[in-house]
């Protein structure tokens, strides 16, 4: 009688440095947010003082990091629930979606900025170079101090589109720096707008690698690093695997891979197609650190079912 079940896999890697890394990353964020705020308020009143649009592009800017901040610390709490009869997955995507909802924050604050750039060219404003210099100061050493500080959670998509939007801001502050310094050397006060368009296509360029990689992440696409032709080659090459059709792999989270496939074994006791099943998962784990996985087996004698993934299915030599 051969063996012809459903055979789900739902292992995890050890969660507990994740978690630890987790809350690190809460509380850099939960600092992040006071930090940020002080220093909004600051760039929107000195810039508007100032006359400076590089300073209060930078202030909105900062303002943005806002929303990002409370939805990625948001994300990271509800990453931490366990799975619920209604959320069987759990709540690993939402850092998934808080990177997406950054992203589209971002590029509204880059078209605004470029949109306003242009506008001071063609009213240019003379600018206070001093207030500049001493707010880009303090900008810069808030916005590096964040990134720092995030920069441990980086292989979490979450973390690094917070990450990614810091580190520009930090770049941002540098550029106003050395603009307000070129501003009171040479009085070319259109350094100013210029430096605004910068910043705010520094912005979309970030943005753009951050959206493409959440989009592909929730319409279920293939991981970046993992190649399935590989992945169903290791699968077959386990012994008594005659072939392996049906391949899926998703991302259900930051560092957490998922995969489902159909497997066609010999006729054998059931105790046999377990060590099959173990065996696979074990692979699977450690070569290509997929660790929730949902292998159904066939018996060798029936027909190869439709619905491909692949071409053709693979089978043994």
């Amino acid at each position: 009688m051969g063996h012809h079940g459903h055979a789900p896999g739902h292992s995890h890697a050890d969660g507990h440095p994740h978690l630890s890394l987790a809350r690190e990353m809460k509380g850099v964020m939960q600092a992040s947010v006071a930090a940020t705020v002080l220093l909004v308020a600051a760039e929107l009143i000195g810039g508007t003082l100032a006359h400076s649009l590089a300073l209060i592009g930078d202030g909105i800017h900062n303002l943005s990091d806002l929303p990002t901040l409370l939805i990625s610390w948001y994300a990271l709490r509800l990453a931490e629930r366990p799975p619920t009869a209604e959320k069987t997955y759990g709540y690993h995507r939402a850092g998934i979606l808080a990177a997406f909802t950054n992203a589209l924050l971002l590029l509204f604050v880059a078209f605004f900025l470029i949109y306003f750039a242009v506008e001071r060219f063609l009213h240019p404003v003379e600018v206070h170079d001093r207030v500049m210099f001493w707010l880009s100061l303090v900008a810069l050493g808030v916005n590096a101090g964040i990134a720092l500080g995030l920069l441990r959670g980086r292989r979490d998509l979450n973390v690094r589109s917070v990450l990614v939007h810091n580190a520009g801001d930090a770049a941002a502050s540098a550029g106003i720096l050395i603009g307000s310094l070129l501003i009171a050397w040479t009085g070319a006060h259109w350094i100013d707008p210029l430096l605004g368009l910068v910043i705010g296509l520094l912005i979309l360029w970030s943005s753009r690698g951050i959206l493409k990689e959440s989009s592909h992440i929730l319409l279920e696409g293939l991981p970046r690093e993992v190649d399935l032709e590989k992945v169903a080659r290791a699968i077959l090459a386990v012994e008594s695997v005659q072939e392996v059709h049906d391949v899926h792999i998703w991302t259900l989270g930051s560092d957490l891979l998922a995969l489902s496939c159909h497997v066609r074994i010999p006729d054998m006791h059931m105790d046999k197609s377990e060590d099959v099943l173990r065996r696979i998962r074990e692979m699977l784990s450690h070569d290509f650190h997929i660790t929730h996985t949902t292998i159904q087996f066939e018996r060798a004698v029936l027909p190869v079912s439709n619905g491909f993934i692949m071409p053709e299915p693979y089978k043994s030599p």
